[in-house]
């Protein structure tokens, strides 16, 4: 029995760093597990492949995101990983031919109040090392925002908020999804060098020191990972707050044994 997880995304983003962390996590402990996507991100990153090489088998346990597959799919066992709300409804899917759904927070689940099988699985959180910054140096200046430049995560009220509080420069962290958004609301910031676009970082110990605080405004989040982040490695932040439980490895390993037991 093999486990593959077939996602729609497999560039840099909170979906695709919890399928990576999961299929290491499985292989570690006894699974065979391979993550298929379209990008070539995750490729170094854990047993892996392109999504057009899956070959899916009737004895294979598929794990599947952000991918709208026909109901009737041949497996043992068929799982939606849901990382979404509005970006892939459950009344538009009609996941009918899924055995479960996951949820990574009962937030989540009641945003699309779906009737359904369900588990709730959190991502995994690293715990990165943080060190504050001393008193008078360059790097207390200087404040972060971390996440897609979209106008959903609304980062531009998140610069602001950071300007507003005294910082001096803000780093941007994340990939630009939205144009259109970026050249009105962000590219000013960047012009008058109030705030400077480092791109998605993988090494987060990195990214996080070289930061004084984390600002974080997104409309909606599911799970929140980078307020988890930071509360986990006490680094200062401010923005939407979802308080969400941060499990141990072993913790996620359990809930996700029950769900793959066939």
């Amino acid at each position: 029995m093999k486990i593959k997880i077939l996602s729609g995304w497999s560039a840099p983003g909170g979906s695709t760093s919890h399928h990576i962390s999961l299929t290491n996590l499985l292989n570690e402990n006894g699974y065979d597990c391979t993550f298929y996507g379209p990008h070539d991100w995750h490729l170094d990153k854990c047993q892996s492949g392109k999504i057009q090489d899956a070959k899916i088998d009737p004895e294979d346990i598929v794990i599947s995101h952000f991918l709208s597959i026909p109901e009737g799919l041949e497996v043992k066992k068929h799982i939606l990983s849901l990382h979404e709300t509005n970006l892939f409804p459950l009344e538009k899917v009609q996941p009918k031919g899924y055995d479960y759904i996951q949820y990574v927070s009962e937030s989540q689940r009641e945003w699309h109040s779906y009737d359904h099988n369900y588990v709730i699985i959190p991502p995994m959180v690293e715990h990165v090392e943080w060190k504050a910054p001393e008193e008078g140096s360059d790097r207390a200046t200087i404040a972060g925002v971390v996440g897609s430049v979209d106008s959903h995560k609304q980062t531009h009220l998140a610069i602001e908020k950071a300007l507003e509080d005294g910082f001096e420069r803000v780093l941007l962290f994340g990939l630009v999804v939205d144009k259109p958004y970026f050249e009105e609301k962000i590219v000013p910031y960047l012009e008058n060098g109030r705030a400077v676009l480092l791109g998605y970082l993988d090494d987060k110990a990195e990214m996080y020191n070289l930061v004084a605080k984390v600002y974080h405004m997104s409309k909606r989040e599911t799970y929140g990972l980078v307020e988890a982040e930071c509360k986990l490695a006490g680094i200062p932040y401010e923005g939407l707050e979802n308080d969400q439980p941060v499990l141990s490895k072993d913790e996620i390993l359990e809930k996700w044994q029950e769900v793959l037991a066939v």
